[in-house]
């Protein structure tokens, strides 16, 4: 339990390290910009879980495989951007509401939309490896295709 415990600080210092703020609108969860995101989550969702909502490895959850700790750093953006929207754990078995947090997690922490950075990320955490995410990079790039 402390170990787990000293993760999860650890990671909230990582998340609080980060200063790119992306603007929000009234629901907070809009980015600033319009790209599209939906070739990234359908190639995700097909490598994490085959497009299977009830899918579940572990802690991961859905077809997006959300972990809690993905849904309480949605919650704190929400709450910075001072919107009344909270996910919950149950969130996660919902392609709509998973998709929601892959855009808002993308709003937040990847301004430039680098597709190669919302990919590895997703996989490896904000401080990913490349050589560790290369054969999921790999999978959802060719998921794409």
């Amino acid at each position: 339990m402390e170990k787990y415990v000293k993760t999860l600080i650890l990671f909230f210092s990582l998340l609080a390290s980060f200063s790119a703020r992306a603007s929000d609108g009234a629901d907070g969860l809009s980015g600033s910009s319009s790209f599209d995101w939906s070739g990234v989550m359908d190639a995700i969702i097909e490598v994490e879980s085959g497009g299977r909502a009830d899918a579940k490895s572990g802690n991961s959850v859905g077809a997006m495989q959300i972990t809690p700790v993905l849904v309480m750093e949605c919650n704190n953006i929400l709450r910075g951007r001072r919107s009344r929207k909270r996910f919950r754990l149950s969130d996660r078995r919902s392609v709509r509401k998973s998709r929601e947090m892959f855009l808002l997690f993308q709003s937040r922490y990847n301004p430039r939309n680098s597709v190669e950075w919302a990919i590895r990320s997703w996989n490896g955490g904000l401080r990913y490896s490349v050589r560790r995410t290369q054969r999921y990079f790999e999978k959802v790039m060719a998921a794409m295709r």
